[in-house]
C-alpha cells in the first residue's frame, strides 16, 4: 500500500506540477496577449496621431496658401487702382494741357495792361498748383542735352553759342505723372 500511496502522491504531485505549468503558460500567454494588445493599441494611437498630424499639416498648408493668394489679390488690386487713377489723371491732364500751354504763351507775351497780365499769371499759377496736387510734372528740357528717349526732335539748327546736341527751343513741353511720361516734349535740337 505504501507503493500505492506513493504512486498517488507522485500522481498528485505530477498533477499539481502540470496545473502549475499550465497556469504559468496561461500567465505567459496572457502577458504576451496583453503586450500584443497594448502594442496594437499603441500602433492604432500612433496611426491616429499620424493621421491627425498629417491632416493638421494639410489644413495649415491650405491656410497659408489662401493667405498668400489673398495678399497677392490685395496687392494686385491696389496696383490696378493706382494705375487706373494715374490713367484717369493722365487723360484729364491731356485735356487741359493745351489750355495750360496757351496761358504760358499769353503770360510770356508782351502786354501793356498790367491787370490783364496779372490775371493771366494768376490763372497760370492756379494751373501749376492743380498739377502739383495731382503729382503732374511739366518737362522743359531747354538747354539740356537732347535725349531721344525723353523728347521728340522736330527740327535742327546750327548755333555756335550752344553746345553739341543740346535742346535749343521747346515747342511743346512734356508732361509726366509719377514716372510715366504722358506727353513727350517737342523740341528743336542745336548742332546735332
Amino acid at each position: 500500500m505504501d507503493t500505492e500511496k506513493e504512486m498517488d502522491i507522485d500522481l498528485d504531485n505530477e498533477i499539481e506540477e502540470e496545473i502549475e505549468r499550465e497556469a504559468e503558460e496561461q500567465a505567459v500567454e496572457s502577458e504576451v496577449t496583453e503586450e500584443t494588445a497594448a502594442e496594437e493599441a499603441s500602433e492604432e494611437e500612433v496611426s491616429a496621431e499620424d493621421k491627425l498630424a498629417a491632416e493638421l499639416a494639410e489644413q495649415k498648408d491650405k491656410y497659408l496658401r489662401l493667405m498668400a493668394e489673398y495678399d497677392n489679390y490685395r496687392k494686385r488690386t491696389a496696383k490696378e487702382q493706382l494705375e487706373t487713377r494715374e490713367s484717369a489723371v493722365g487723360d484729364t491732364v491731356l485735356s487741359f494741357i493745351k489750355i495750360f500751354d496757351n496761358f504760358e504763351r499769353a503770360a510770356a507775351a508782351e502786354c501793356t495792361d498790367e491787370n490783364y497780365k496779372a490775371g493771366v499769371e494768376m490763372i497760370l499759377k492756379q494751373f501749376k498748383d492743380a498739377f502739383d496736387k495731382m503729382k503732374v510734372k511739366i518737362i522743359d528740357p531747354t538747354g539740356e542735352p537732347f535725349d531721344p528717349a525723353t523728347a521728340n526732335a522736330v527740327s535742327q539748327i546750327e548755333d555756335p553759342e550752344l553746345g553739341e546736341n543740346v535742346v535749343a527751343q521747346v515747342f511743346e513741353k512734356g508732361v509726366m505723372i509719377g514716372e510715366k511720361v504722358i506727353r513727350y516734349p517737342m523740341v528743336v535740337v542745336a548742332n546735332p
